[in-house]
């Protein structure tokens, strides 16, 4: 069947390329490419549904519903914790014991950066992965397979057989620059920050929808084999092993001949450390040789063939000069504290975030405080503690301020929020930020309009808003400060270039409260067009897949200000593309047809449905017209049934629903919809 065995291929050459990039770190083809071959694969699944196998890309994120708990799962061997050393004395003494215990026989051993994450196990069947867990006691842990099969590094077949029972350890982790992304969002929307990459990792992996863990861009690394027919000869064989079933490892591991080797290299890893783009608290020093490893077994909690060597903490003391805020793009008020500058892990230290007043209260940090600050995953400035014993009665406690200390506007803090905000959407400070953001990378990616020249731009009066960027000439940034032609000339044609930005990329630059990007894609794709979502009433919005109730009235009642309205106006004059009016649809048997989705459906998420309606080329709208060729009507059906009733369009029931996507083809007749029913 020429179906399956394009899908076959398909599957073969994106695993291929989740191995380059996950594995070798030598990616081959671009995301966009990428992209396209998931997307091919999907609608021939979605055409084929029986041709769907549990080992498919496509099937990372399951639509199976979230439970809310984790069922106990106990592991085939303990996952043992490590013991510690801190001195270069203390390695040489562990070399000593094993020295005793295997009769001085030839010590080599493999060096592995230790990742600060989450400790998992993984098991595989017959090479398809099967259960994925967390270490829990280290005897019994949580059942996370759906979360873990999100994990685009984490294989769902290996690339080589192995036959049986198959179970790896490795450790999930949060790089540093996604990070720094969830912090900047969760602060941007009044949320509690996280403290450490690892509880960001921990927190990631247990969400109770894996969608929420999709997002939250994990990675892993592979360490051990806990459960095989057979095990390699030595560390090391076992690393390459791991690499070449396609499971990613620690790429800085390196063997060596002995344990003066492994000290010598000390310094030079330290210093390696804090050009790391995952967060790690030391080594993990492994006896090479597997046989053994077998002499001289475990105490009840740690190996007696590895230990781990901690690196001492990026941390100084130093003090607070003053506690200020900054104002944000969303109205944000976050507390500063002004530091006398520090080296802390060779960076040099003047300003650390205190997140909000909750953080504030909780240290109980005050203007002339001697405090403790450490790199936060050895990136991100942190107050670690006060130094209460170096006070001396002249401290100034901290009290959020009433007032924006930008605009003088009224400050609240809303019930169940952490975060203070200005009221005025024309704070200098809001307009600056909103401006930097429409013009970043991620949104109209206007290269060349940065921090600086926003700066200078609205000093020089030139532009109020976004909108106003369309606005600039040659002549007028000519007259800008330190601003040649030739940088002008390249300025005016990213400004005219983005005006063909895509619509996901335009809704993400509006600065609409907790739409990021992947919420603006997923607007985008629902209703096509700008004006689509801003006609969308808060129910509308509240039936799109992905967006709940929180962000479906922050988007409605963005679009109903009048200096939004403004805005969007002055937007649609210069050019810029809104979208159309409607999504194209895939070709397909259902091309053509328009279905609105309303209520529960038990058999599977709306977004499931709604995926596999497009799939099959049907157009799938958030509103019932005098166009819409049927409503499918679940439990608890909203306004939408009453439309239905009052325009006299069809409506089926979820049976029908399943009955549709199982035998899309036209029937006798043409109708290709299912039948009526009174559901």
């Amino acid at each position: 069947m020429a179906e399956h065995d394009r899908i076959e291929a398909l599957k073969r050459e994106i695993r291929h390329h989740d191995y380059l990039y996950h594995v070798l770190d030598t990616p081959a083809i671009t995301d966009e490419a990428y992209d396209a071959l998931m997307r091919e694969l999907r609608a021939l699944e979605a055409a084929h549904p029986e041709l769907v196998s549990p080992d498919s890309p496509t099937q990372r994120v399951t639509s199976d519903a979230p439970t809310g708990q984790f069922a106990p799962v106990r592991h085939p061997v303990a996952l043992l914790s490590l013991d510690n050393a801190f001195a270069p004395d203390e390695l040489r003494e562990f070399d000593a014991r094993i020295a005793r215990v295997t009769t001085n026989a030839p010590r080599a051993y493999v060096v592995e950066y230790k990742i600060d994450g989450l400790s998992v196990a993984v098991t595989y069947d017959d090479g398809v992965l099967v259960r994925g867990a967390t270490r829990g006691d280290g005897v019994t842990g949580e059942d996370v397979t759906p979360n873990l099969r999100t994990l685009r590094s984490i294989p769902l077949r290996l690339r080589e057989p192995i036959p049986g029972r198959f179970t790896v350890r490795g450790e999930v982790y949060m790089p540093f620059s996604e990070f720094n992304r969830l912090n900047a969002a969760r602060e941007a929307e009044g949320l509690t920050v996280f403290a450490n990459p690892r509880n960001a990792a921990a927190g990631g992996v247990r969400q109770v929808d894996p969608r929420g863990t999709a997002e939250r861009g994990l990675f892993a690394f592979f360490y051990d084999i806990l459960e095989a027919s057979s095990h390699p000869p030595s560390q090391w064989v076992l690393l390459a092993t791991l690499r070449e079933l396609g499971l990613p490892v620690e790429p800085h591991a390196e063997p060596f001949d002995d344990m003066e080797a492994v000290i010598e290299t000390l310094p030079a890893r330290r210093e390696q450390r804090e050009r790391l783009p995952f967060a790690t608290d030391g080594l993990v020093v492994k006896l090479d040789d597997m046989a053994q490893h077998r002499v001289l077994g475990a105490t009840s909690k740690a190996p007696r063939w590895a230990i781990a060597f901690k690196f001492p903490a990026a941390k100084g003391r130093t003090r607070v000069r003053r506690i200020w805020t900054s104002v944000g793009r969303t109205g944000v008020l976050t507390p500063m504290a002004d530091v006398e500058p520090i080296q802390v892990g060779g960076v040099t230290i003047s300003n650390v975030s205190l997140h909000n007043e909750d953080y504030v209260k909780e240290k109980d940090v005050r203007a002339g405080d001697h405090v403790w600050i450490q790199r936060a995953g050895e990136v991100i400035p942190e107050l670690v503690e006060v130094d209460l014993a170096a006070r001396e009665g002249d401290e100034v406690p901290f009290f959020m301020p009433t007032r924006c200390p930008v605009c003088g506007s009224e400050v609240i803090r809303l019930e169940g929020e952490a975060a203070h905000r200005c009221q005025n959407p024309a704070c200098p400070a809001q307009v600056q930020g909103f401006i930097q953001h429409f013009a970043s990378r991620s949104a109209m990616d206007i290269a060349g309009l940065g921090p600086k020249l926003v700066v200078k731009l609205l000093a020089a009066g030139l532009i109020r808003d976004p909108a106003d960027i369309y606005s600039l000439t040659m002549e007028s940034l000519t007259g800008i400060e330190r601003m040649a032609e030739k940088s002008a000339r390249n300025l005016l044609a990213q400004i005219e270039a983005s005006k063909k930005r895509p619509l996901a990329a335009l809704v993400l630059a509006l600065g609409i409260r907790f739409v990021g990007e992947r919420v603006a894609e997923v607007l985008a794709e629902h209703c096509g067009s700008l004006d689509a979502i801003m006609a969308a009433t808060e129910e509308d919005l509240r039936d799109v897949p992905e967006i709940g109730e929180k962000i479906a009235q922050a988007v409605y009642e963005f679009f109903q200000r009048d200096g939004v309205k403004d805005l969007v106006a002055k937007l649609r004059a210069a050019g810029v593309d809104f979208g159309h009016a409607t999504p194209r649809a895939a070709d397909g048997p259902l091309s053509g047809q328009i279905f609105v989705l309303t209520g529960t459906l038990s058999s599977m998420p709306r977004s499931e449905a709604e995926r596999r309606l497009k799939a099959l080329g049907a157009r799938v709208a958030s509103s019932v017209s005098a166009n819409t060729t049927l409503v499918i009507a679940g439990e608890r059906p909203g306004s939408k049934l009453l439309a239905a009733e009052r325009l006299g369009v069809r409506v089926a029931g979820e049976a029908a629903l399943l009955e549709l996507l199982a035998d899309p083809r036209p029937h006798a007749g043409g109708a290709q919809a299912p039948s009526e029913t009174g559901d």
